[in-house]
């Protein structure tokens, strides 16, 4: 049992997931009481710490969540609504008008914004939403405005809209992202309106749209009583910038001490295919266009949480170049169910997570071959970590033909073995859809490999159990395939950055040359490449 905590709210959440809030006077609290007790335990490789991880794996029992409202003096008072047809919690608050949540049915297919009386708990529907198949969580809605106005969203006709009170305020051509606050009746969003860029918007009823932001990057900020801190996330530095404008005054920078990062990029945005696929194309920095064939490496996600083309400069895209100064052309590819190009392009992977983007992960390569012929398409290699892990053994499994080498990183190899509310969210219960489920089990696509693989997993992951890739190694060495299985003691999700970094990389590399006959990299004299 825990008290102040609620799993989903980060779905919702700006600040990531909370289980209590505070009303504005301070004198009450609402919060989330968490029983366990039917949640199977998190099946580990290694002891993640004094008591084992519980998060619901698919087709299995959700925690239960409960809503209390507590005052000074007196006993905790319930908050009631359908639990049984909406499972979820996945967002809370309390605003001037008073206790509010947001409660999602178990399909993700209806999604509930309910009033909360602060005197009784009792519950009052604001808004419904549903869809077919699934209701997208946007960040930072449902919502009100000091008049209290609903802030919501619709997805109509290909496009994420803002709607207040029910009526779009935004135009057909702008993907809402998320909504940052509210003061008073002005409202500051992020939209895209080109998929790579996200800018800053205001609306309110008595100034309509405008733009707060510009030029290509990431962008971002907080409001507040008529000053702005805009953050622009670009291609100049990782981290960003950070400027205070207040009307009639000159803005003011926020120092930063970010490092600039040793690498200069050398990579070219790309749209590909019938289909407009956003992708990145790197080079080594040594490299000249006609000096011979290059060995490709697709470095994508792929996966419905992370777009991996923008206009933002992090240490992802780093990364990728890295990977190029030691002799590789590295291509990033967007493709079907990523973030960004609305809600149409979002649910193509409905009911198949791997199909389309593993389609478009091959049209990509082609395209950027077809446009560039120093790529050698019979020396491709493809790395991914989390979902992408799971595409590059997928991609080794079902295209060999294609792919020749792969480097699959904490990779979620049986669907039934992730979190529950995320992957019913595309595949549906597995009771429900178990044929989905099975078209997406790299553990039943194992005795196809035969192509070079490398499997890699930190024993500590609470996000994808490590049993995923054991059980795959595991598949793998009872149809005597040989592959290779580097298993991290004490290591979680994400191993990059950690003190493993420089030692990972290093083994990554050694193994794509090997595979790939890569031999030694030219770079200029004085410039040793070397894995940091």
């Amino acid at each position: 049992m825990e008290f102040g905590t609620a799993v989903h709210t980060g779905a919702t959440s700006l600040d990531g997931i909370r289980g209590h809030w505070w009303s504005p006077s301070g004198g009450q609290l609402l919060f989330a009481r968490t029983d366990f007790t039917h949640v199977r335990p998190w099946p580990t490789a290694e002891p993640a710490g004094p008591q084992a991880t519980r998060t619901a794996l698919a087709g299995t029992p959700n925690p239960d969540v409960t809503l209390w409202l507590s005052a000074r003096d007196s006993p905790p008072v319930p908050v009631s609504w359908n639990r049984t047809a909406f499972e979820y919690v996945v967002g809370a608050g309390w605003d001037a008008h008073g206790p509010w949540a947001v409660v999602q049915s178990r399909d993700q297919r209806t999604v509930r914004f309910l009033g909360i009386g602060p005197g009784d708990g009792r519950t009052t529907v604001l808004d419904e939403q549903r869809d077919p198949c699934w209701v997208q969580l946007v960040p930072g809605l449902p919502a009100r405005t000091g008049s209290g106005a609903l802030l919501s969203h619709r997805d109509l006709r290909g496009a994420r809209y803002l709607t207040l009170d029910g009526t779009p305020v935004t135009p057909a051509g702008l993907q809402l992202r998320a909504v940052l606050g509210t003061d008073g009746d002005e409202v500051l969003f992020t939209a895209s309106g080109e998929a790579t860029e996200t800018q800053l918007w205001s609306y309110a009823p008595n100034s309509d749209l405008r733009q707060l932001s510009s030029g290509p990057g990431v962008h971002s900020g907080a409001f507040r009583g008529g000053t702005l801190v805009r953050v622009t996330r670009d291609a100049e530095r990782p981290g960003g910038r950070a400027e205070v404008l207040r009307a009639g005054t000159p803005a003011v920078g926020v120092l930063s001490y970010a490092e600039r990062p040793v690498l200069d990029l050398h990579a070219q945005r790309l749209v590909l295919g019938p289909r407009g696929l956003a992708a990145r194309l790197h080079f080594p920095s040594w490299y000249r266009r006609g000096s011979g064939p290059l060995p490709v490496l697709v470095d994508s996600y792929g996966g419905a949480a992370l777009q991996r083309v923008t206009a933002e400069l992090d240490w992802r895209v780093l990364l990728s170049q890295w990977f190029a100064e030691q002799g590789f052309a590295v291509l990033t590819t967007d493709g079907r169910g990523t973030p960004g190009r609305g809600p149409d392009w979002e649910r193509e992977v409905y009911g198949d997570l791997f199909g389309p983007v593993l389609d478009d992960q091959v049209t990509a390569l082609h395209e950027a071959a077809r446009r560039y012929p120093d790529l050698d398409l019979g020396r491709v290699a493809v790395r991914g970590w989390s979902f992408g892990g799971a595409l590059a053994a997928l991609a080794v499994l079902r295209r060999p033909d294609v792919f020749h080498a792969a480097v699959a990183g904490a990779g979620v190899a049986d669907q039934r073995l992730y979190n529950a509310h995320w992957r019913e969210r595309f595949l549906g219960h597995p009771d429900a859809f178990p044929q989905r489920y099975d078209a997406c089990n790299l553990l039943l696509d194992a005795p196809r490999l035969t192509r070079p693989l490398l499997l890699i997993h930190g024993l500590t992951d609470t996000n994808v159990p490590a049993v995923n890739t054991l059980r795959l190694s595991e598949a793998l060495r009872a149809a005597r395939l040989p592959h290779e299985l580097l298993l991290l003691p004490g290591t979680g999700h994400q191993p990059i950055g950690s003190t493993l970094t420089g030692q990972l990389l290093d083994r990554q590399v050694r193994f794509l040359r090997r595979h790939l006959d890569v031999g030694p990299t030219h770079e200029p004299t004085g410039h040793p490449l070397r894995p940091f």
